[in-house]
């Protein structure tokens, strides 16, 4: 992991990462997922591709707390932050070019835009609660 912006991720280290990077993608893998050593070559080409953008791996077995807490029930899954914000969270590996479109995607979004339906889809949960 020669890239300075591919970090492996522990749990004390995640809401300082989160909130001190505008986009963190994390991938969580394991070494024994046939899957994931596939994808990690293409997790490495992107991150080269995008020095702007974090990428981290987080390895179940090591960190199941944070597996548990993201609710990953299979792997590899990837899931992109922007501000702190989860924008995207799917199981499976993607292919290079989908995954660089998903990381030019995420790059252009409107967060005031995003920030808005999550609080318009808050409301209405609200109002069918009540």
């Amino acid at each position: 992991m020669a890239n300075s912006n591919l970090i492996s991720l522990s749990a004390p280290q995640l809401e300082s990462t989160l909130k001190a990077n505008p986009i963190v993608i994390l991938d969580f893998w394991a070494s024994w997922c046939g899957p994931c050593r596939t994808f990690a070559p293409v997790f490495e080409k992107v991150a080269e591709r995008h020095p702007d953008v974090l990428f981290a791996k987080v390895d179940t077995e090591a960190e199941p707390e944070l597996a548990a807490e993201f609710q990953i029930r299979s792997i590899p899954t990837l899931m992109v932050f922007r501000e702190d914000i989860v924008v995207y969270a799917r199981p499976g590996a993607l292919p290079e070019v989908a995954f660089d479109q998903l990381v030019t995607e995420v790059k252009a979004l409107d967060m005031d835009q995003v920030r808005r339906e999550i609080a318009e889809q808050e409301a209405e949960e609200g109002q069918q609660e009540g």
